[in-house]
């Protein structure tokens, strides 16, 4: 940088501060733009500083968005205490745990997706936690752009709930603890769940793509985007909404609150 443009940039800087009490956003963007060798400069001359403050910058950046996030969805969630979301509850669906449970969990899930993996495990502990005061419902909500074996997987579950529904429990354990096998051998590992949880294989073939299963995946997964899920897992407790793989401490906030105000 030659001394004439730097007596440039000073008369520029000295002038934006007598004209007002200090340069605009737009002087100060358009002294950098025309002499971009002054950051380069910088830089150059001060590079351990500089980078030490863009680091503590976008620290701050991320707390601050982190923070904004936790409001509005703690925010979210007190006002799901008060207008609850309604899922459908059909009877003939296949839950996990006892019918006169105080809370109802509605899982919206892949079982291709590695967050509801994660969630899996998040909901033994819940079980554990809450003997006899849980009971769950698995809804498909399989993300098939992303997920060559989500669908099938669904499938499955469902057509072994046409024949026991706490078959198709065994099946979703086992799906959800061997995820890597599922991942390797595809509908291979799907079969030997199947059998294992005890499904009829005959049957389970003809019931895969009937419309009983079709429209049942393509229910839940319409009543999932409702709800305004855009991916895997979802959770409706009791009426309010968990979106994606929080921790037990999550699920524990809302169960007490629901089970405080029973």
């Amino acid at each position: 940088m030659n001394y004439t443009k730097i007596s440039l940039v000073v008369c520029t800087i000295a002038a934006s501060f007598l004209a007002a009490c200090s340069p605009t956003k737009s002087q100060i963007q358009s002294l950098l733009e025309n002499n971009p060798d002054i950051l380069v400069g910088a830089i150059q001359k001060h590079p351990n500083e500089i980078m030490d403050a863009l680091q503590k910058a976008a620290m701050a950046s991320q707390q601050q968005a982190q923070q904004k996030a936790e409001k509005e969805e703690q925010s979210r969630m007190d006002d799901e205490f008060k207008h609850p979301l309604v899922p459908t509850l059909p009877a003939d669906r296949a839950y996990y745990g006892p019918a006169d449970a105080p809370i109802t969990i509605v899982e919206y899930t892949d079982f291709q997706c590695p967050f509801c993996s994660r969630a899996y495990q998040t909901l033994q502990q819940v079980e554990k936690a809450y003997p006899g005061k849980i009971r769950l419902l698995y809804k498909s909500f399989p993300l098939t752009n992303i997920h060559e074996h989500a669908l099938d997987a669904a499938k499955y579950f469902e057509a072994i709930a046409l024949q026991n529904k706490t078959d198709a429990y065994k099946y979703y354990d086992d799906v959800f603890q061997n995820r890597d096998q599922l991942l390797k051998d595809g509908n291979k590992f799907l079969d030997r769940a199947a059998k294992k949880a005890g499904a009829n294989m005959a049957k389970l073939k003809k019931d895969l793509n009937s419309p009983a299963v079709n429209d049942r995946i393509k229910a839940d997964s319409a009543e999932a985007e409702k709800f305004g899920f855009t991916g895997t897992p979802g959770f409706v407790i009791s009426g309010v909404s968990v979106r994606g793989a929080y921790p037990f401490d999550t699920f524990k906030q809302i169960i007490d609150k629901k089970l405080a105000s029973k």
